[in-house]
């Protein structure tokens, strides 16, 4: 691992977030179903809609939650490492900027973040591990 400070959250537990932030990022708008449009059985694509008691958005939400402080501050370094906000060389800065800067939810902060997933891989990528392997390993 290139990085200063040693990660500090597994990479199976960030391989379930990259996971299941796909899961909740193929989300499309909820849609008005009429009787004709039938359920999820008759309409498999409607189980994509993104409703506001999404079980997926629980889900990840009450994970990222379920972490301690220190596996929340590794997890959105992750994701700035990933997104380029910091190079990996300064990880130890990052995580420290993530502990100090945090004043909302990590699960909401990071909810928010158009390409989680997308950033959580390249940031696992950066480091030094393989997140495909990885993600082979929590399917």
């Amino acid at each position: 691992m290139a990085a200063d400070a040693p990660l500090e959250i597994a990479p199976e537990k960030v391989a379930h977030v990259i996971i299941k932030a796909r899961e909740y990022d193929a989300k499309v708008g909820a849609w008005d179903n009429t009787a004709e449009d039938g359920d999820a059985d008759e309409n498999p694509s409607s189980i994509l809609e993104d409703l506001s008691n999404d079980p997926t958005l629980a889900e990840i939400a009450g994970f990222i939650d379920a972490l301690n402080d220190d596996e929340q501050a590794h997890l959105v370094a992750l994701a700035w490492i990933g997104r380029g906000t910091f190079e990996t060389e300064e990880f130890a800065e990052a995580v420290e900027t993530a502990r100090s800067e945090k004043v909302n939810s990590t699960a909401a902060y990071l909810l928010g973040l158009p390409l989680l997933s997308d950033y959580l891989e390249e940031g696992l990528e950066k480091l030094g591990f393989s997140a495909g392997d990885i993600e082979d390993d929590v399917l």
